[in-house]
């Protein structure tokens, strides 16, 4: 946009100058580099002020455009704000002047106005179709870098991997699948004086949009939950992420993950695919810290066995022993579940006991553990599969039908049969029942891919497995990555003792039967 030039009626902005005085003190208001369809422009807003301060006599633009591409927009300006405080308002190029409402020039300012604001339509629409045809063909929309990237020096539309960012990176991610929050990791950062994103690239001599920041190590807890959100790190581009309405409304909004456009292996991979997936688990299923500021690696993690809510997290500072989880559905007068609970150290105890079997089954007795896991699987996917596959068919076979409903409904419309408003109302109703199968239809066959990867998936959890041999202590990382989810049952004291069942249920697999397996150690 060019430059906004009111003029205000004295160097001390006393009261308005007569419409007959010759124009002097001019101001002149420049909102270079924004678009006309946005009224929220510095200099505008500065030329508004003034002028609702009754501090202006005239405001004269190069053309109508210049004050603006809204035409009910700027037509309110000229008509109600500029009139309100006595304003003549000139647009000298199209011979548009408010002191003379009788010339057919004025008259032709809303027609003008109109095809200023088709122009401003006419490009945003240009430029959304190359955005969108980019896009879809897997480029990269945005001309920024994530952290932990560069461009190719060999081709600007690549991306190569900045080694020294990407450690930070992985550190990041490894100190989420810790069990630690962004503003823990934003600390530990700091801690090791790790520059912020910022002050490295102001390093490395690269272009920033962002000022020098006053402590080059505090990074901010938004830059954390950026970077441990971004697939791109997992080497694929992520594109239409976010969208906006129209040219009016400037809100970005995310976009579905099924609106937008992933391509696979575009760029070296930073993190893998299966780190990234579990560290989204992780942050979904964030709790918040208590008031004595503590946490738990099994924070959740836990589910009630009775009515499968996750259990809650409650400490006494300074008292580890103290430490709970108890179901969240067992508070109040009404509360659908049973109260019960079980203290931090026994489920630490019990969760250890069993996971430290699994590792030394997989480890000793490989095999066994592959040939009786398989078998589980393969029983338990055998009536899952048949299931689905079932329910798919169905809505399969309704999906057709409905193609045939569309079309006799059309044709019945034609002949007469059926009303307008008859044949709007069905074929709509027809059309958003399609939609729906065809969305629980595209759902039902990614279940059914991932039922048939059982065995792929075995094989990964049992890769998982043997990195944890040395393993003395159940670690943060290693329960996020091997377990899945930990369900805690009611006491039992019918014996005159407290007991209480514990299971877990591993990632990949499930729930594992350890009394069959340790049947191999004692044969």
């Amino acid at each position: 946009m060019g430059n906004r030039i009111p003029y205000r009626t004295s160097a001390a902005f006393s009261a308005p100058m007569p419409k007959s005085a010759a124009f002097r003190i001019p101001f002149f208001f420049v909102d270079d580099g924004y678009s006309g369809t946005d009224f929220d422009r510095p200099g505008f807003q500065e030329m508004l002020a003034e002028i609702e301060a009754d501090h202006v006599s005239v405001v004269l633009t190069k053309d109508l455009s210049r004050l603006g591409r809204n035409s009910t927009m700027t037509g309110m300006f000229i008509n109600i704000t500029f009139a309100k405080h006595g304003v003549r308002y000139i647009a000298i190029n199209d011979n548009f002047d408010t002191q003379n409402q009788n010339s057919v020039d004025y008259d032709f300012g809303g027609i003008r106005m109109w095809f200023n604001e088709y122009f401003a339509r006419d490009t945003s629409r240009k430029i959304r179709a190359v955005q969108k045809a980019k896009g879809e063909r897997g480029e990269h929309l945005s001309g920024l870098v994530p952290y932990g990237y560069l461009k190719d020096p060999n081709d600007p539309k690549k991306w190569i991997v900045d080694e020294e960012a990407a450690k930070v990176v992985k550190h990041i991610f490894d100190l989420c699948m810790e069990g630690r929050g962004p503003l823990q990791i934003a600390n530990r950062l700091r801690e090791e004086k790790v520059l912020t994103i910022t002050a490295y690239q102001m390093r490395e001599g690269r272009n920033t949009t962002h000022s020098e920041p006053v402590d080059p190590y505090r990074w901010e807890t938004r830059s954390i939950t950026d970077i441990l959100a971004r697939r791109e790190y997992t080497g694929c581009t992520v594109n239409f992420k976010t969208y906006t309405n129209s040219i009016w409304d400037k809100t970005t909004r995310e976009n579905p993950v099924e609106n937008q456009a992933i391509f696979y292996n575009t760029q070296p991979a930073i993190i893998d695919i299966d780190t990234f997936e579990k560290v989204q688990k992780i942050r979904e299923q964030r709790h918040r810290r208590t008031k004595s500021g503590n946490s738990h690696m099994f924070s959740g993690l836990v589910f009630c066995a009775d009515c499968k809510s996750r259990m809650s997290f409650s400490s006494a500072k300074g008292d580890e022993s103290k430490w709970y989880f108890t179901c969240s559905n067992s508070r109040g007068k009404d509360a659908p579940c049973t109260a019960h609970y079980i203290r931090v150290i026994v489920l630490e105890r019990l969760v250890w006991h069993y996971t430290q079997r699994v590792i030394e089954l997989v480890l000793r007795y490989e095999a066994h553990f592959r040939a009786i896991i398989e078998q589980k699987l393969k029983t338990e996917s055998a009536a899952i599969l048949k299931a689905k596959r079932k329910q798919l068919e169905k809505a399969e076979k309704r999906i057709k039908e409905l193609d045939r409903l569309l079309v006799r409904t059309y044709e019945d419309n034609v002949a007469g049969k059926l009303s307008d408003e008859r044949f709007e109302s069905m074929s709509r109703g027809y059309e958003e029942e399609q939609q729906g199968l065809k969305d629980e239809a595209e759902s039902l066959r990614r279940e059914i891919e991932e039922q048939e990867q059982q065995n792929q998936n075995l094989e990964l959890f049992i890769e998982r497995v043997q990195k944890y041999a040395e393993l003395d202590e159940l670690t943060p990382y290693a329960a996020h990555e091997l377990i899945k989810a930990i369900y805690v049952g009611a006491p039992d004291k019918s014996s005159g003792k407290r007991r209480q069942s514990v299971y877990i249920q591993y990632d990949l697999i499930g729930f594992i039967p350890l009394d069959e397996l340790m049947k191999q150690e004692t044969a």
